[in-house]
């Protein structure tokens, strides 16, 4: 069938993509910044397209032609997601019905019966109905926690158990969940675009297994061969505190960390079981909890994670050429070094950059300013790196985003630091006429009024150690390699 893909960028949709083009389907993947998927390895085999969920007019030309919608999206950075999500829904459903698609596909949360929902969960459990009322054929599939390399959830799971061996936990870890791999995921997404017209109705779906928190963290202790986490849980710990210490102490942001543990205070337990009516297990069963570990864990020690969830824009971020409010003003680093080193030795120095690799010039700078970012609810430098030597466009590199990149001459880097403005930083390297090459790097900030001003002013001093520093032990440690 021909599928269209909404939310092809994120931590799902660039799963699925491979998966329907393996199962024998055309795939039309909607990306607002279409660049973002210029490396990714299914590239020449689906349609790519430009696309905004907020925009009805490219929504309707996304839709033109196409008979299986998958909607994928959320807006959980942003205060406002409530209201952005309900009228990107609205929008789908209104584009849907006029195109004549056989069906919508879309992905929720399990919500308990009869409980004040989070805004979270409220919020994914009213896009369902705006998309099941649209007249279109509608699967929403819910699920609760999703294991799988990259989540959102497991990063939250996996960072808590293996910083603290010891820890004071709310009450909430001893609430039920019943937790999903991301392939048992991947298989209800693809066959659901299968399913009869007369389906048009919700359904949970969940793994085999029903735990508490504190069950999965310890599990996930026995998997990684970690030593028994000790667990005090106590009641004064709020969802609001819990997604602070979230914060500091793993990759995930306090922007989807509040959201996550909101939902977590709820028991998230299959409620119905009819999917099965509908869809046939996976091959072999659903996957196990323990199992599920083991496979993501496995994926990144291998450096195969082929999407995680802080790859995924938010749908209202601006794109790099919306015009701003910097009213002109734009200040410049600018570093220029000739070095013997050959361009593409330079090269592999610069694409290695960030995550266990650092920064190349004075890591405690580098460490606090991550620190000072998490404190305020940013990034910081926690969310490392996807594979240690390649990079990919639109992916997430510690407080970075990988804008551009044009290999092997050109990497463009967008900063997500919490910062009066927005800023670049640009790494690129070419062949010298004279022999060897020469290493170019600018950082770019774009204020936004008069704190964005002051901000560059405050930290220009630091700039010669900074970055002239980044500049020196590139080059340098590109020199000190063997030429390709």
């Amino acid at each position: 069938m021909r599928c269209v893909v909404f939310g092809a960028t994120g931590y799902l949709g660039g799963r699925l993509v491979p998966e329907l083009l393996r199962a024998g389907h055309q795939v039309r993947a909607v990306a607002r910044d279409p660049g973002k998927l210029a490396e990714v390895p299914w590239r020449d085999s689906a349609e790519i397209v430009p696309g905004d969920v907020l925009d009805p007019g490219s929504v309707d030309e996304a839709m033109r032609g196409q008979e299986v919608v998958y909607y994928l999206v959320h807006s959980l950075n942003r205060r406002d997601f409530v209201a952005l999500d309900r009228e990107a829904a609205r929008t789908v459903a209104r584009a849907a019905a006029e195109a004549g698609v056989r069906r919508i596909v879309y992905l929720g949360g399990i919500t308990p019966a009869g409980e004040r929902l989070s805004p979270h969960l409220a919020s994914r459990a009213e896009v369902g109905e705006i998309l099941l009322a649209s007249g279109v054929p509608t699967a929403v599939l819910r699920a609760a926690i999703i294991l799988g390399s990259g989540s959102a959830s497991f990063e939250m799971l996996r960072h808590l158990t293996e910083r603290l061996p010891a820890m004071v936990t709310p009450r909430w870890v001893r609430n039920r969940i019943q937790p999903i791999a991301v392939r048992d995921v991947l298989h209800y997404l693809v066959r659901a675009a299968e399913l009869p017209p007369e389906v048009s109705r919700g359904f949970d779906i969940a793994g085999p297994d029903v735990l508490t928190y504190l069950a999965m963290m310890r599990r996930y202790a026995v998997v990684a061969r970690l030593p028994r986490r000790v667990v005090l849980p106590v009641p004064v710990l709020t969802p609001w505190l819990s997604a602070q210490w979230v914060n500091l102490v793993t990759p995930v942001p306090n922007s989807i960390a509040v959201p996550l543990i909101e939902s977590l205070v709820h028991e998230v337990v299959q409620q119905d079981k009819d999917i099965a009516a509908h869809i046939p297990d996976p091959p072999g069963g659903l996957t196990r909890y323990e199992r599920a570990i083991e496979l993501a864990l496995a994926r990144i020690r291998d450096a195969d994670v082929p999407t995680r969830w802080s790859d995924a824009g938010d749908p209202a971020d601006p794109l790099p050429t919306d015009p701003e409010w910097s009213g002109g003003t734009r200040y410049l680093d600018v570093r220029e070094r000739h070095t013997p080193a050959e361009a593409e030795t330079v090269w592999r120095v610069i694409e290695a950059i960030g995550g266990e690799h650092g920064w190349y010039s004075f890591p405690l700078a580098w460490s606090v300013r991550g620190w000072i970012d998490r404190l305020a609810g940013g990034a910081g430098l926690r969310r490392g790196r996807r594979d240690p030597r390649r990079l990919r466009a639109g992916e997430a590199l510690d407080w970075w985003r990988v804008e551009h990149l044009e290999r092997p001459r050109l990497l463009r880097l967008r900063a997500e630091l919490r910062v009066p403005g927005r800023a670049w930083l640009e790494l690129s390297v070419t062949p010298a006429d004279s022999g060897g090459s020469v290493y170019r790097q600018r950082a770019i900030f774009e204020p936004h009024g008069l704190a964005g001003h002051l901000y560059w002013k405050s930290v220009a001093p630091f700039h010669a150690v900074v970055f002239g520093g980044m500049a020196r032990n590139i080059t340098g440690t590109a020199e000190r390699r063997p030429s390709s």
